[in-house]
């Protein structure tokens, strides 16, 4: 999901949607693109230096990046997914 700023990745991770920005914060790549998802751990590995992120946290767990990145609360009302982005 691309929004005005922001790219935004949503991730089912065990039965809970959960936002991220879709980006690595080491090198800026997309996460999404060859990413790899562990629904038990919720984490994504950066496709490119294999960096992991805790989907409900947006803190890296291993080098080489060490900041995080954005999440977002996820709310699903009537069948649709909203996002809160401020």
């Amino acid at each position: 999901m691309e929004t005005d700023d922001v790219d935004v990745a949503i991730i089912n991770c065990g039965g809970t949607l959960l936002a991220i920005e879709d980006r690595c914060s080491h090198d800026d790549s997309v996460l999404l693109d060859g990413g790899i998802v562990d629904q038990e751990a919720c984490t994504i590995e950066c496709p490119r230096h294999g960096s992991l992120f805790d989907l409900r946290t947006g803190r890296p767990t291993t080098l080489p990046a060490y900041e995080a990145v954005d999440t977002f609360p996820v709310l699903v009302e009537d069948g649709h997914v909203k996002l809160e982005l401020e």
